[in-house]
């Protein structure tokens, strides 16, 4: 196993090991772009972690009437390492995603999807027990009102952009997106504020005044 994918899953399982708001509150304390929120945790609900396989869906039909159907290159890419990401901000009431996708996805072991816009087959999706969040939910088909753009390029995502390979993290309270060449850090900081957290939720049980805890420690929290 070369070493760049070695260190990618070692990346991982620490990623999978942590809870997201201890990964947004390290990104903040590291100045990076803010968690993404507002997304509906619409299937198999679970939290999910992989890199990124991108997806970018606009208006209207694909030009020369091509028949390949959108997302289908991302599903074929991607493995069990991988979230696939969906940019549909077309601002149309179309399903970026759907459940031949979810079936598709989960034979190849895909750990889940995201969506920044919505998704349909949402019972299909839970049903099989495949992962999907997305911004909302629907139940109209994409044909003759989107079609994919690209993938496997940069792609808008709530207020921030993600890169094909940048490590994701989401579960039902929001989404951090990491750059690959930030994750030692984040990861670091992360495992530093868990570990305050842990602290702070033991000096409660030994009936620390909440007060006590939430005023000093919890303001400390992002302290070096």
């Amino acid at each position: 196993m070369a070493q760049d994918e070695t260190n990618s899953r070692e990346n991982l399982a620490r990623l999978r090991a942590l809870d997201i708001c201890d990964l947004s509150d390290a990104i903040d304390a590291l100045g990076l772009e803010p968690a993404v929120t507002g997304l509906v945790q619409a299937s198999a609900g679970r939290p999910i972690a992989g890199r990124a396989v991108t997806v970018k869906l606009i208006a209207g039909n694909a030009p020369g009437g091509s028949k390949r159907h959108l997302c289908t290159t991302a599903v074929e890419a991607a493995g069990p390492d991988n979230i696939i990401a969906i940019e549909q901000r077309s601002g149309i009431d179309a399903a970026a995603w759907g459940g031949i996708l979810s079936r598709a996805a989960q034979v190849r072991g895909v750990a889940g999807t995201i969506i920044d816009g919505p998704a349909r087959d949402i019972e299909e999706s839970d049903r099989t027990g495949y992962t999907v969040y997305a911004r909302t939910l629907t139940c109209r088909t994409a044909r003759g009102r989107i079609h994919e753009a690209e993938s496997g390029t940069p792609i808008a995502f709530g207020d921030l952009t993600i890169h094909p390979g940048d490590y994701i993290a989401i579960d039902r309270s929001g989404c951090v997106v990491i750059p690959a060449a930030r994750i030692a850090d984040v990861l670091a900081r992360a495992e530093q504020i868990r570990d305050k957290s842990d602290d702070m939720a033991a000096a409660v049980y030994r009936g620390v005044q909440v007060s006590k805890v939430m005023g000093g420690d919890y303001e400390r929290m992002l302290e070096d």
